[in-house]
């Protein structure tokens, strides 16, 4: 596994994020024990997660994935010290008012909780799961500063930011001075690319690597038309909607991975990796199967000009703005 800076930082990073959102809701614990352990002894040492993860399904609650995470590190063997761990704040974490958002207030009572469930003293990676419009950012560089002080958290990167919000936050940050952002977790993907104009230039102007989350598209580049015709059965209404969409493109795309001799997910992430700005992208096992397949090939495939070229035509991106609307 070749190892990248997260961005301007000189924290090591494998190129594939492990994505835990799966953890609890689809994947039981054994299993996404398993799944780590895998992680690990391939080399993956980013991980990601959040404390709203673990909401959805049954019996499920905020905080259920980071309580997995953290039994996964009461195990030993020096599971926490080989990883780079990333969790998020945000969310509604309780039915009253000051249990969400980024506020100073929030912001260190959801560390604090964080670091219970994950059985740990420390975050490598504390992340904004979205921009909260309410909270000055001389407030949430407050709460993020003293964190760092206390050592509870190493670096504070973002998700779900326009362009301009990480231009804020990095500003307000040098005037304390702090490091600021260095990292966005933004969606993007083959598919869904409308962050080049604005995010992706502002990244790479900051030295902000870009954590993409969804580059398989809910599996839509995964192969969804081959697996469709083999299995014989539909996606559910909305997902299904979307594939007859984008049908003809998907069309070229899983006929071009053929003639590349390749899988469709591979490709997929391959193409993520060779784009400007990018850290690594978020991959969302839900099974031993998810890791161990095209995810790993994609850590290794070079695409090259003519292939890249074709993926382009195939799924038009963007220019940086304001070209890409104005002459």
């Amino acid at each position: 596994m070749d190892y990248v800076n997260l961005g301007r930082t000189g924290l090591k990073v494998s190129p594939l994020c492990l994505g835990t959102m799966n953890f609890g809701p689809q994947t039981a614990e054994k299993d996404s024990h398993a799944i780590m352990d895998k992680a690990l002894e391939l080399g993956i040492n980013f991980f990601d997660t959040a404390n709203i993860y673990g909401a959805w399904g049954d019996g499920g609650y905020p905080g259920r994935t980071e309580d997995i995470i953290g039994r996964w590190f009461a195990q030993g063997g020096g599971r926490r010290d080989k990883i780079v761990l990333a969790t998020k704040v945000y969310n509604v974490m309780g039915e009253w008012p000051n249990e969400r958002g980024l506020s100073a207030r929030h912001i260190k009572l959801a560390c604090e909780a964080s670091l219970k469930r994950l059985q740990t003293d420390h975050i490598d990676l504390y992340q904004m799961h979205h921009v909260d419009r309410s909270a000055p950012w001389e407030e949430v560089w407050q709460a993020m500063e003293q964190l760092i002080h206390e050592g509870k958290i190493l670096y504070v990167g973002s998700s779900n930011f326009a362009g301009w919000h990480i231009v804020q936050a990095n500003e307000t940050a040098k005037r304390r001075p702090l490091m600021g952002l260095v990292s966005e977790q933004s969606k993007y993907s083959l598919i869904t690319r409308a962050i080049e104009m604005e995010v992706v230039p502002a990244c790479i102007q900051y030295g902000v690597g870009i954590i993409p989350w969804s580059p398989l598209e809910s599996g839509l580049l995964g192969g969804v038309l081959k697996k469709q015709a083999k299995e014989g059965r539909r996606a559910g209404e909305r997902q299904q909607e979307r594939i007859e969409k984008l049908r003809p493109q998907l069309e070229q795309y899983e006929a071009f991975c053929d003639e590349l001799g390749e899988e469709p997910a591979a490709v997929a992430l391959a193409w993520m990796l060779h784009q400007p700005g990018i850290t690594a992208p978020i991959i969302g096992p839900r099974t031993m199967e998810q890791l161990t397949g095209a995810s790993l090939r994609a850590a290794e495939l070079k695409l090259d000009a003519d292939a890249l070229q074709k993926l382009d035509e195939i799924w038009p991106g963007f220019k940086t703005a304001p070209e890409h609307y104005a002459w």
